[in-house]
């Protein structure tokens, strides 16, 4: 069973229900792309009709997104219990005293456990991919299908962390933790493009395949939804509708987009190197899952503090909006798996990822205070664990160790 930090704080029981406003579907590019890349939205999504009126809310009057909207000579000091995550009017800029040791603790594990990709050889990967008879057509695929996936995604995740969530983010150790994570986008999509020059692939079609593949432009037009209206100048949280629109972009993202939309491509690419295949691919796809299952952890953290300070967005009707959001995401993904290995390849198929997605998709929307929606479903992969598994050695004259830590933070047992 994969392990992530359960010690998130308990949902508040919604008060005041609010109802959030119906909104119409996007899509991701403005070009034509083939006709099987078509979304068709089966929940609705957000955005902003193009002379509807716009969501008035609260302007700052002290701090505002800069923090330092004016700054006042002999002001009184910051106390603990003025902070907040959203809606806060404290100075940002004063990073202590703490009211989130979570969020600071985080940051300070994130900053720990640094790497680069070219740390990692890739040589063993060049050899096996120019051999003619070294990987299947299919195995192949797998590669290219999730270089190509996770070269964009990990992109839109950094422009909803630069563009969307920090200017609203109003706690400066939670932002400290958002800066840190931004960084490991960029390295993230570093260490993608570090595997594609290396095996000298067509960069133009692998960057690309989210306007050319179906199963990867339908994720990330899924995901693209939640950034668009929180990334105009114009949206401010203060009201119970942008408030909870702020909620639900970052259910979007940490638990649809980082929780489940990239499990599939995971189990994929550490399959290899379980068999000793593409090792040098694998092993960077297993530090990047011990990235995400960090973020994961903060975004579960920060979606629970931001309900219990602000019960009146966890509304039945919200919540009955994520559960749907929820099941999509499965059935999205379901389909990269589908998409990705049409056929048993690896000790695989597509049977147990569908059994996969319910048991992480249950994990997903009971860490955030809501029902499971498939009893019973199990977990094919139990070795994942392993992989999150931060104290596992290495022999250190095949490998860098993967618990490899900076500095005064390396610990020895």
């Amino acid at each position: 069973m994969l392990v992530f930090d359960d010690a998130v704080p308990e949902a508040t029981p919604p008060q005041e229900p609010v109802t959030p406003p119906k909104v119409t579907s996007i899509s991701i590019a403005q070009q034509p792309v083939v006709a099987q890349a078509q979304v068709q939205h089966a929940v609705t999504s957000i955005s902003v009709a193009p002379n509807a009126p716009k969501a008035e809310a609260p302007q700052p009057t002290g701090s505002g997104v800069l923090g330092v909207e004016k700054i006042d000579f002999k002001a009184n000091r910051i106390k603990v219990d003025e902070k907040r995550v959203i809606n806060c009017r404290a100075d940002l800029n004063q990073l202590v005293p703490f009211k989130y040791d979570w969020a600071w603790q985080k940051y300070l594990d994130a900053c720990a456990n640094h790497w680069m990709p070219q740390e990692i050889s890739m040589s063993r990967d060049i050899a096996l991919w120019k051999d003619p008879n070294g990987l299947t057509d299919d195995e192949r695929t797998i590669i290219k299908r999730n270089l190509g996936f996770f070269s964009t995604a990990d992109s839109l995740v950094a422009n909803n962390l630069v563009l969307a969530i920090y200017r609203h983010i109003t706690n400066p150790e939670c932002r400290q933790y958002l800066l840190r994570q931004s960084f490991e986008e960029a390295l993230h999509t570093h260490a993608y493009q570090y595997v594609i020059e290396s095996l000298g692939l067509d960069e133009g079609e692998i960057f690309n395949m989210y306007r050319e593949v179906p199963s990867i432009h339908e994720k990330d037009a899924f995901e693209l939804q939640f950034t668009q209206e929180l990334a105009d100048p114009d949206f401010h949280t203060g009201t119970p509708e942008t408030d909870a629109r702020f909620l639900r972009n970052l259910i979007g993202y940490y638990v649809i987009m980082e929780g489940i939309f990239f499990y599939v491509g995971f189990v994929q690419m550490l399959s290899f190197g379980r068999q000793n295949k593409m090792t040098g691919s694998s092993e960077e796809f297993q530090y990047i899952l011990r990235d995400e299952s960090m973020h994961l952890n903060f975004g579960i953290d920060i979606i629970n503090q931001i309900k219990m300070e602000n019960p009146h967005v966890w509304t039945a009707e919200f919540q009955a909006d994520i559960i749907e959001l929820v099941k999509k995401g499965v059935e999205l993904e379901y389909q990269y798996a589908v998409d990705t290995m049409p056929r048993g390849v690896l000790g695989l198929n597509v049977s147990m990822f569908s059994e996969y997605l319910k048991f992480i998709a249950n994990r997903r929307l009971k860490q955030i205070g809501l029902p499971e929606q498939w009893p019973g479903a199990q977990n094919p992969f139990p070795w994942m664990s392993e992989m999150l598994d931060l104290k596992k050695e290495k022999n250190f004259f095949e490998t860098r160790v993967i618990d490899y830590q900076v500095g005064g933070a390396l610990a020895w047992d």
